[in-house]
């Protein structure tokens, strides 16, 4: 996979995104539930969710294709005996026994998403969680869409279709986050704005996301991304 968009600036996106630490747990704690106890994060980025769940799993292995954060997760994480850093762009003709593979607003980055879906299958022991969270809504594709690289923005059909396609088995798919995905389509869809630091941001997450959060449990018609749980059975086969 060739890395989509401008790499330095997805790097600084995350962090000048770094303010929105409650959406940022969000998204953590979203995810814990299915972590188990040896998963993948790719396109771990900065390692900030990493850090989330180091006292939750029992070891932890994060992955990078650019090799300046790929760097930066090697420092970060230099000396921790529970984490693995390494190398790793998809699809990729790899196998391995991982109890689930993260991949946080990365899928949307790849051009052939169903192969890195079932390149992340491959990563998978028998009944190992594959665990998504991707931007929503072709619609909302905007200027910073293009600028970091996202190939497209899924709907929960879309998704469940290059799931399917992979061989993966759906256990939850759904929409979060409406309230975002009406602010997107406001700043940045219709003033053009890039989402950056500032009090805007700040705001937004000490206010707003802790009241979209504890409305989460009722299942939103749409959202600012799609999350997805989808499993590799004892019976599949490594793709």
């Amino acid at each position: 996979m060739a890395i989509r968009g401008d790499t330095q600036y997805q790097s600084e996106v995350l962090e000048d995104l770094s303010d929105a630490a409650n959406y940022r747990r969000w998204l953590s704690d979203l995810v814990r539930p299915y972590l188990g106890d040896d998963p993948i994060e790719v396109g771990a980025g900065l390692g900030l969710h990493a850090r989330d769940w180091l006292e939750h799993t029992a070891r932890l292995t994060v992955a990078e294709g650019d090799e300046e954060r790929l760097a930066r997760l090697r420092a970060e994480f230099a000396g921790d005996p529970g984490v693995r850093v390494r190398h790793l762009l998809l699809p990729a003709a790899e196998t391995g026994e991982h109890s689930s593979v993260v991949a946080l607003n990365v899928l949307e980055h790849i051009t052939e998403d169903v192969a890195a879906l079932r390149s992340m299958a491959a990563l998978l022991r028998p009944g190992g969680a594959t665990v998504l969270i991707v931007p929503a809504f072709q619609s909302a594709m905007s200027a910073f869409d293009h600028r970091v690289g996202h190939v497209r923005r899924y709907t929960l059909q879309s998704l469940a279709a290059s799931l399917s396609g992979a061989g993966l088995h759906i256990e939850q798919l759904r929409y979060v986050n409406p309230m975002g995905l009406l602010a997107w389509y406001v700043l940045c869809r219709g003033l053009g704005r890039f989402p950056s630091n500032g009090a805007v941001l700040r705001t937004y997450d000490r206010l707003v996301v802790p009241l979209v959060r504890r409305a989460d449990r009722h299942r939103a018609p749409f959202g600012q991304s799609v999350f997805a749980v989808a499993r590799r059975t004892a019976a599949d086969r490594t793709p």
